[in-house]
């Protein structure tokens, strides 16, 4: 699930909360709307901070040449 998908959700819970005007009889509309919303904004959330952590850079060690090392390749 990327985070494209979690937009998607924010998006299509506020359009059945805010937007929709169907009435169904065993389903309120407008909890599943703010269900998605919620589910989406924390789900963008967790996904961003996830992405924080992959995208931090460490800086590579160089190896310590020795003088033995430098003998060898001569």
């Amino acid at each position: 699930m990327g985070l494209g998908l979690f937009i998607i959700m924010i998006a299509v819970g506020a359009i059945l909360t805010f937007a929709a005007d169907w009435e169904l009889e065993a389903v309120d509309l407008d909890l599943v709307g703010l269900i998605l919303m919620a589910v989406g904004i924390l789900g963008t959330a967790v996904y961003t901070s996830v992405l924080r952590r992959r995208r931090m850079v460490v800086p590579p060690v160089a190896p310590a040449v020795t003088d033995d090392d430098r003998r060898d390749l001569l």
